[in-house]
């Protein structure tokens, strides 16, 4: 009796996600993308990119605002006139603040480019400080995490040769470099991390090299973070997020390829090195840079698509046992 009732609990507990409902949240822009997802203060905030395409000069950060993750309204602005702002990255703080991170593109003579990762603080997501600048030049610090009171992210490099490299920092601000070339083979880039219940952090690692050499990496290490061991995952992801439910399990999202560029809900299996998607969302073309909420019972998504003509910003809700 007792090994059925293990049994009809395991496959309650592995029961297929239902996904519950994709909204439209913002298209205002003729380009939207690249979001990130953040519970706060009894609201929901959901920052992305706007511009005039993929890659334009006049990109800016936007945050929108929501109680119900229903009806959202747009609170701030974000902009820069010296370059193109990318990727915002939104987390919370120890002190309870919120802390956004994005890079900038600064145009330089004869086409070229110059990254530089920049950070704000905000009480409410309505009002942001100055931008400060972190990290080193042309090394693109990507995502924010926090762990035991300090901020982890990994930084890719934008120029030759490519890399990535792991920072920490205890205030959001100064980041030093943990381990200077953290990954170095098949042309490593943005990275999610996430951290386990017995202190272990994992990185999942996009690759962009061709064939075998641009699938994604997960790497595990343990405190202090300085010694890394990786696994192949053997698909390719773009646009990774990661995030550990509270029963211990890990889900990944991002842009998968098979058979056309999607973003997809996938289990992450640690030990086994397995990634294993469970859940397409309404998408194609343009799409991915998901952010991940979980919260009674539901994970909301944040993503952008072009799968109905105009690049826009969805939030997905979809039910997990």
């Amino acid at each position: 009796m007792r090994d059925l009732v293990l049994l009809l609990l395991c496959a309650t507990a592995m029961a297929d996600p239902q996904l519950l409902s994709v909204k439209k949240i913002s298209d205002a822009a003729p380009h939207s993308a690249f979001t990130d997802l953040v519970y706060f203060k009894d609201r929901w905030l959901c920052t992305f990119r706007e511009g005039q395409a993929h890659v334009s000069a006049d990109g800016a950060i936007c945050v929108l605002e929501s109680t119900d993750a229903g009806k959202w309204e747009r609170v701030a602005r974000l902009t820069r006139a010296d370059g193109d702002l990318r990727d915002p990255k939104i987390s919370i703080t120890p002190d309870n603040r919120l802390l956004l991170t994005a890079a900038i593109a600064l145009p330089k003579a004869g086409g070229a480019k110059e990254h530089r990762t920049l950070v704000w603080f905000s009480e409410d997501g309505r009002k942001w400080s100055e931008a400060k600048e972190i990290g080193d030049v042309n090394v693109w610090l990507w995502r924010v995490a926090w762990h035991e009171g300090k901020a982890y992210g990994v930084g890719y490099a934008t120029v030759a040769p490519p890399f990535v490299r792991l920072y920490e920092s205890g205030d959001g601000i100064a980041f030093k470099a943990l381990v200077p070339a953290l990954f170095e083979k098949g042309e490593p880039s943005e990275a999610a991390l996430v951290f386990d219940g017995d202190g272990s952090c994992l990185c999942l690692l996009r690759r962009d090299a061709k064939g075998k050499d641009g699938s994604a990496q997960l790497g595990i290490a343990r405190a202090p973070f300085t010694e890394w061991s990786w696994k192949d995952l053997g698909m390719r992801v773009g646009g990774p997020a990661l995030t550990r439910l509270p029963d211990g399990r890990f889900i990944a999202a991002g842009r998968f390829y098979e058979p056309a560029a999607h973003t997809a809900l996938a289990w992450l299996d640690p030990g086994a090195g397995k990634l294993t998607p469970f859940l397409k969302l309404p998408s194609g073309g343009d799409t991915s840079y998901p952010g991940l909420v979980f919260r009674d019972g539901i994970l909301r998504v944040s993503y952008y698509s072009s799968h109905e003509g105009k690049t826009s910003i969805y939030l997905a809700s979809v039910k997990l046992n």
